[in-house]
């Protein structure tokens, strides 16, 4: 009988683990996701890591909904004086570890001005098994 509660311990510890490897490869993806903004740009970013039916949700605009709709809304926005970042706080994935979802804080930086906010990116795998955001949108929600 003790054998049973060591495998049912070890299996639950097993399938827990999994989950943390894939928890922390979405981390690692917003990370990147983050880092291709700060070296590339941000525009390539989102474009780079948006999955082709991806939403954005920004303040005083109607979703903008699809890859091409987002190049359409960034295409006019300058991208070289304006410095954008975040840092992935936490990140949840679902069982079936195809869906999942990161939040933390941004920063944006124009000249002497730092702005941060909250934000939050769902996440669902791509047809290759690459993660891709779905939805993505933040606030302005922080103070110095």
């Amino acid at each position: 009988m003790k054998n049973i509660y060591v495998l049912l311990v070890l299996f639950l510890v097993s399938c827990n683990c999994h989950t943390n490897l894939g928890t922390k490869q979405l981390m690692d993806v917003d990370v990147a996701f983050s880092n291709t903004a700060a070296n590339d740009g941000w525009k390539k970013a989102f474009l780079e890591f948006a999955h082709p039916d991806a939403i954005l949700l920004r303040e005083n605009h109607m979703p903008i909904v699809g890859k091409s709709a987002i190049i359409s809304y960034l295409g006019d926005t300058v991208n070289s004086s304006l410095g954008f970042s975040w840092k992935p706080l936490d990140a949840k994935i679902s069982s079936s570890e195809d869906m999942g979802f990161t939040y933390g804080i941004f920063t944006i930086k124009v000249d002497t001005i730092v702005q941060q906010g909250t934000y939050v990116s769902i996440w669902v795998k791509d047809s290759e098994g690459n993660w891709k955001y779905i939805l993505d949108s933040g606030n302005e929600g922080l103070g110095e």
